[in-house]
């Protein structure tokens, strides 16, 4: 309750002295009532919002539905645009506080009628006009991320080659999708758009690597349908994310063996193969490779540890041509490099890119780093792979900035 008085306290002086310098700008008449109206309804949302994020915190329902992605999203954009704004404005109002002490003190010995009628100089407009302007830099940026970024599908296309790779299997296109967090999806028309750029890049497999939901099963169920169209030559295969597990939290422990029937039943609808610790066999005549999926792993506390890399290896001998889906690829230093079972290629998702960021050729930055060594694209240690996706959907912030989602197509060659 603390952390909330102290959020809201800080979101208040921020609107309250912003408002203040940008009032200033604004010449009086009926526009400054217009100004004034528009800013109190601005900062009411804002507030309410702020309000609702609060309350679905404390009741655990912070991935339910798309209304809290959405204060989220208001909450996010205010914060970092006031920041913006009031920090600049700050800076400035520092400077003309310190400029009216020097000339405070420097005229204390004049005589009255020669000391400044002022001490602190106003407030220059064209500073407060450049502040408001750099402030929607970021304004613009997160309205485009909420808008438009999260649905800006990019396809990265991936080539890798093994010297065990089969010769059968030269030229094995795999697509992998990562996070399609269906609570948080708002646009079924968009979302189908994705699925078509999917079956445009004319897979040999589809490959998800968790996260199908926020919290909830049912959270897919409108969304089943479109998934369901996805094609690949043979076959979609899937594991399950550290949301994927959330549901179960609230239910008692004898509701659970039904709450994974239907959950798994989702994924039978939509055509996948739920790969739970277990590995299946891709053949083609007389040579094969093992698509191998493990239960949510992650490093650190917050995360479910599920995922049993020693059983779901199993069937797979060490001259197996293996890709293991892994959601969280903590998992792959951890576990996977060190198992004596060598992996060729580890598919993971789980960071996003932390949906914001810079990706360019030469250059890529995120927020994301600063948590995950292994966060976006390929790696590679002691010749196995793994390949980091951004994801499909988004979590929590309703958009994406630079960190666009991510279709990627892995062609496999031989060596």
């Amino acid at each position: 309750m603390s952390q909330f008085y102290f959020v809201i306290t800080t979101v208040l002086v921020f609107q309250i002295y912003s408002f203040f310098a940008l009032n200033s700008l604004v010449k009086p008449g009926p526009y400054k009532w217009v100004f004034i109206a528009a800013y109190i309804a601005v900062s009411a949302l804002v507030f309410y919002s702020l309000y609702n994020v609060y309350m679905a915190a404390v009741n655990r329902n912070m991935f339910s539905s798309t209304q809290v992605n959405f204060n989220i999203g208001v909450v996010i954009t205010a914060f970092v645009t006031l920041l913006f704004f009031g920090s600049l404005t700050l800076l400035h109002d520092v400077g003309r506080l310190i400029s009216g002490i020097y000339n405070y003190f420097s005229s204390i010995n004049l005589e009255p009628e020669a000391r400044p009628d002022q001490y602190i100089p106003s407030r220059r407009k064209f500073i407060t006009w450049t502040s408001a302007a750099i402030a929607a830099i970021p304004f613009g940026t997160l309205i485009y991320g909420i808008t438009k970024g999260k649905y800006n599908y990019k396809v990265s296309n991936v080539s890798l080659s093994f010297k065990d790779l089969p010769k059968k299997f030269d030229g094995f296109k795999i697509v992998q999708i990562s996070d399609i967090h269906a609570g948080s999806l708002d646009n079924p028309t968009e979302v189908t758009r994705g699925v078509e750029m999917i079956n445009e890049q004319n897979p040999d497999v589809i490959m998800f690597t968790g996260d199908l939901v926020n919290s909830k099963k049912d959270e897919v169920d409108p969304y089943k349908e479109i998934f369901a169209k996805l094609k690949a030559k043979e076959g979609k295969y899937a594991v399950l994310g550290n949301h994927d597990y959330y549901g179960l939290y609230d239910l008692p422990d004898e509701e659970h063996p039904a709450y994974w029937q239907d959950f798994e039943a989702k994924y039978v609808d939509m055509g996948f193969t739920l790969l739970k610790n277990d590995s299946t066999v891709i053949a083609r005549e007389d040579q094969q490779i093992q698509i191998t999926g493990v239960e949510n792993w992650g490093a650190g506390r917050w995360f479910p540890k599920k995922g049993d890399l020693d059983k779901a290896l199993t069937k797979v001998e060490n001259q197996d041509f293996t890709v293991l889906m892994s959601h969280d690829p903590t998992h792959w230093a951890e576990k996977v490099i060190p198992h004596q079972k060598n992996i060729n290629l580890t598919l993971s998702g789980h960071t996003h890119g932390m949906q914001f960021g810079i990706n360019m050729p030469g250059f890529k930055w995120s927020p994301a780093q600063m948590r995950y060594k292994h966060w976006m694209g390929l790696y590679e240690d002691q010749g196995q792979y793994l390949y980091v996706n951004r994801g499909f959907g988004f979590l929590a912030f309703p958009g994406r900035v630079g960190m666009w989602p991510e279709i990627t197509v892995i062609e496999l060659k031989t060596a």
